[in-house]
This record gives C-alpha cells, structure tokens and sequence, in this order.
C-alpha cells in the first residue's frame, strides 16, 4: 500500500526553485551601475544612491519605482499649484513603469512588457533584462541600450524584503 506524502512532510522540499518560482515578491533597490561601451562605469541618473523596488507577482503582473533620495518637495502641498521647476524635478528624479512579466529560464531573461510609465515613449514596449539569482538578492541586467547617443549596460542588484 502506497501512503501519499504531504507537503508539510517535505514534498519538493529538496528540489531547488525554478527562475520563475524565485522572482514572486518585493525587492529593494542595493546598487545601481552603468557600464559605457569603453569599460566606464558611470553614475545612474537619479543619483549615486537611488532608492526602489520592484515587485513581481505569481500571477505575471510587475511593477518597479525607482527615485532619487534628495528630490526637492513642492512648496505647496497642493499638486495643482506646482511650478513648472517643481514639476521638473520631480519627473527628473523618478522613474517608474509597470505591466506584466515573462521569465525564460533557458537563456536567463526577464521580459517586461510595460503597460504604464513615467516616460510616455516605454508604454506598449517589451524590456528584456538577463537575470542572476544569489541567496536573497537578484540582479538584473540589460542589453546593451543606447541612450543619450551612447551604449550602456546597466546591472541592478536588487533585495528581498
């Protein structure tokens, strides 16, 4: 007679998680690099100790923010009242954009395809990013992307809360 084993009983427990099984949660920002073409490393645009999080859900759905420490407030608390500068800035010193996901555990990428964003020109586009797992951080880098006229790489290295 076969007695089924339970999943409290250690079902799966030796068999390690998939890519996909990892990414589900919230992870904070750690560090933020940029690599040029010529091998320089270059400070992010939000400044060199930006704050984040990137959330991924089981279901498929993403969402990451991203902004800069040190942004000015507004004078006012009253959005509508803003000035011109104070809304500059802020756009300036933030990013953020969400929509679904799609891991390849084959060749080690994440793709988001962003429903939403902070740049209007990212709304409908895929972001694909190759992945790294170690213990409780994860890294995600991009291809080479071409932006302000120049190639770069950028390597987030992201924790789990």
């Amino acid at each position: 007679m076969t007695v089924p084993v339970s999943a409290a009983q250690g079902v799966g427990a030796d068999r390690p998680r998939s890519a996909k099984e990892q990414f589900p949660g919230t992870w904070s920002l750690v560090s933020w690099k940029i690599e040029l073409a010529d091998g320089d490393i270059i400070e992010p645009p939000l400044g060199p100790d930006p704050l984040g999080w990137i959330m991924y859900h089981p279901a498929g759905h993403m969402s990451v923010t991203i902004m800069r420490p040190d942004r000015p407030r507004f004078a006012s608390d009253n959005l509508l009242e803003a000035a011109p500068e104070e809304i500059e800035a802020a756009f300036a010193g933030y990013l953020s954009y969400c929509g679904s996901y799609e891991v390849n555990e084959q060749e080690r990428f994440v793709v988001h395809r962003l429903q939403l964003s902070w740049f209007p020109n990212f709304v409908g586009t895929e972001q694909k990013r190759f992945f790294e797992f170690a213990g409780d951080r994860l890294s995600l880098t991009s291809p080479p992307l071409t932006l302000v006229g120049e190639a770069q790489i950028h390597r987030l290295v992201w924790q789990r809360l």
